[in-house]
Parts: C-alpha cells; sequence; structure tokens
C-alpha cells in the first residue's frame, strides 16, 4: 500500500469506475481528457495546468482546426518547482538550514564581530543560498488512443463554443474562462477521485503515482525508463515508486 502521504495507486476497476463517474457530472469531455493525461502520461497536477494547446495540438492558420501532435514536448518551466508564467507560484518557507563546518565557523565569527561592534544581527543574512530547482524538460509520446480521442473531443468542444483559438491558449478553463492554478486544478482533481468516484486516498497525484508504478511493476522496465517519463531529476526519487501497489499486495492475499 501507500506509503503514509502518498496518493493510493487506484485499482484498474477504480480507474474504469472513475472515467465513467467523469461522464455524468458536467464538462466530461475537459474532465476527461485532465485525467487522460495524468494516468496515460503522469503529468503533475501543476503541469496539466500549465499547460497550452500548442503543447498538444497544432492548429491550421485561422485557429479553426487542428491536428494532434505525436510528441507533447513538455518546457522545463513547467515542471515541479519552477514558476512558469507566475500562476503556480508557491510560498517557500525555511524549515532548515544546512552548513558544512568551514562555513559554520565562519558563520560564527562574523556574528561575534559583528555583536561586540553593536551592530544589529539579522538571522536571515546568515541563511545559505535556497536552491531552486530548474525543472526537467520531457517528450511524451501521445500514443494512447483513449488519451488522443479525450484530447480530440475537448478540442473539438472547445472550438465550438469559443470560436477560434490560438497556440498560447490554455489548454484547460475553469468554468469561469480563466487558466487553473495548480491548487486550484489539485483540489478539482481530487474532487474527481474522491469525491465523484469514491477512492479513498486518492490525490492529484494518484494518476502520476499509477503510470511509475505501473512502468516498474507491471511492464517491467528500468528505473532509467520510469525516470525519464516522470522528468526526475535523481534517479533516487522514481525508486520510492519501487513500492509495489496496492492492487498487486491485494492479490497476494485474496488466496491465502
Amino acid at each position: 500500500m501507500a506509503k503514509s502521504g502518498q496518493a493510493r495507486v487506484p485499482t484498474t476497476e477504480q480507474q474504469r469506475h472513475l472515467f465513467d463517474v467523469i461522464k455524468a457530472h458536467r464538462h466530461p469531455e475537459k474532465n476527461t481528457a485532465i485525467m487522460q493525461i495524468s494516468f496515460k502520461l503522469g503529468l503533475r497536477a501543476q503541469e496539466i495546468a500549465l499547460l497550452q494547446i500548442k503543447e498538444v495540438a497544432r492548429l491550421n492558420s485561422s485557429g479553426t482546426d487542428f491536428k494532434l501532435l505525436e510528441v507533447m514536448s513538455l518546457p522545463a518551466a513547467y515542471t515541479k518547482g519552477a514558476d512558469a508564467m507566475g500562476r503556480s507560484r508557491t510560498n517557500y518557507v525555511r524549515r532548515t538550514i544546512s552548513f558544512d563546518v568551514d562555513t559554520f565557523d565562519k558563520v560564527v565569527r562574523q556574528i561575534a564581530t559583528l555583536a561586540i561592534a553593536g551592530a544589529e544581527i539579522n538571522p536571515e543574512d546568515f541563511y545559505t543560498p535556497t536552491k531552486r530547482h530548474k525543472g526537467k524538460s520531457r517528450d511524451l509520446p501521445m500514443v494512447d488512443r483513449e488519451l488522443r480521442n479525450a484530447l480530440d473531443d475537448h478540442l473539438r468542444l472547445r472550438l465550438d463554443k469559443q470560436g477560434p483559438l490560438k497556440p498560447s491558449d490554455a489548454l484547460f478553463l475553469t468554468q469561469k474562462g480563466i487558466p487553473y492554478s495548480s491548487n486550484t486544478l489539485q483540489e478539482h482533481m481530487a474532487l474527481m477521485l474522491r469525491g465523484w468516484a469514491g477512492i479513498e486516498k486518492a490525490s492529484s497525484h494518484s494518476g502520476r503515482r499509477s503510470v511509475i508504478t505501473n512502468i516498474i511493476h507491471k511492464q517491467k522496465k528500468s528505473v532509467k525508463v520510469a525516470q525519464k517519463i516522470a522528468g526526475h531529476v535523481n534517479p533516487s526519487t522514481t525508486l520510492i515508486y519501487e513500492e509495489p501497489p496496492e492492487e498487486l499486495i491485494g492479490d497476494a492475499l485474496k488466496d491465502l
């Protein structure tokens, strides 16, 4: 089962149920496309929120028709920790600070000198620089038929309702007609998974965990393949997903 704090990986039956119940709610085309991207390409909620039409389709010169691309090229700016377009900015609060021994000794001497001189001391002046994640670009082949059908249905409906589109238009809009923020989309995806489909402990990360888990455990692909699809900079991050999914554990216990 998922470790505490990790999103649950839905079973195959739960995934089918999810897409069935989505059809019974408002905006089924958009919501199906969102969840297909999550469960077939493993994108984070922030990455889905930031997607533009040009990442999945090529519009004609008038913006009235399109052709789906074969490969989604996800810019590095969309990935975790990046502040693409200022739409998914997160407020980072320092919890810990690390120093090597030589740097720590130097900081202590600096503070002592300032204290003797009677200068005002601000602790933040001595914090080590924050390491900022620069993001990692990746190319994801859009080969799954259900994924392609969902994107096609969603974009056809957008054209019918809005008229001509631009390549830089957000792929997904809220009911207010504005692009999703990362937090808003996370909440919406969690609503579909837990509220509509009744999948306990599921979150916007469930689709991503499902993709990586299936690659490692069911398809028996290398961690390197899973790392490339996930866009993890460090393979140790991908190794977290080597924990067997709940579905496999359930199968093992079923016939005891």
